[in-house]
Parts: C-alpha cells; sequence; structure tokens
C-alpha cells in the first residue's frame, strides 16, 4: 500500500467523490492516523488523479 497526497482541490471532483463514497462504505472516516484508506487498485487511483492534474 502507498501514500498519496493529494491537492484539496480533487475533493470537489465527482471522479475523486466516487473513490472517497468507496473508501467510507468500505471504512467509515474514522482513521486514527487522519488518513483516508481508498479501497481501488493502484493503477486506477492514478488514472483518476492523473485526468484530475489535466483539468
Amino acid at each position: 500500500m502507498r501514500r498519496f497526497v493529494i491537492p484539496v482541490s480533487y475533493l470537489n471532483q465527482p471522479s475523486f467523490q466516487e473513490l472517497l463514497s468507496h473508501a467510507e462504505e468500505e471504512f467509515g472516516y474514522d482513521h486514527p492516523t487522519g488518513g483516508l484508506t481508498i479501497p481501488c487498485q493502484e493503477d486506477e487511483f492514478l488514472n483518476v488523479t492523473s485526468c484530475l492534474n489535466d483539468l
């Protein structure tokens, strides 16, 4: 598992909100370390963030 830091602006994007919704369903948002675990393959995550970088 890798750790990624993303721009806050991604949080308003529908494609990223979909990933966050999956994270909430599977893990919830109560993490003791303050991070989020997003349940997707790394290449899917990189694809979504790459598309958001192009906006």
